[in-house]
């Protein structure tokens, strides 16, 4: 049983910084995991994610250069540390795992994903 449990959101004036964090065995026992948001009404969209084993990173344009992510195996720990956060940003953002590899053309299909955690609220004020 593939476990995710985020933390770290939160509300935000537009310009600040947060960083959320995903803890548990699915951060080290699958090939990719990464960050996804879903604002009300939308669909749920891919923000980031991190190969396990190479180390090699996929952004979504919209928080390229804005958002982070890495990871703490040693504590079993994902982090998106996401700067300049914009009201577009807010959502509730989803840590998800996987066992095949990321790839660049795959990494932000939620249907790849077959782990999710319960997510955590992101709000960003203007």
């Amino acid at each position: 049983q593939v476990q995710l449990v985020e933390s770290g959101g939160g509300s935000v004036q537009a310009g600040g910084s947060l960083r959320l964090s995903c803890t548990g065995s699915g951060v080290t026992s699958t090939a990719c995991i990464g960050w996804f948001r879903q604002a009300p009404g939308k669909e749920r969209l891919g923000v980031a994610a991190i190969s396990t084993g190479s180390g090699r990173t996929y952004y979504a344009d919209s928080v390229q250069n804005r958002f982070i992510i890495s990871r703490d195996i040693s504590k079993n720990t994902l982090f998106l540390h996401m700067d300049v956060l914009k009201p577009e940003d807010t959502a509730m953002y989803y840590c998800a795992a996987r066992f095949r590899d990321c790839y660049s053309t795959s990494w932000s299909r939620t249907y790849e994903y077959d782990n999710w955690g319960q997510g955590t609220q992101v709000t960003v004020s203007s």
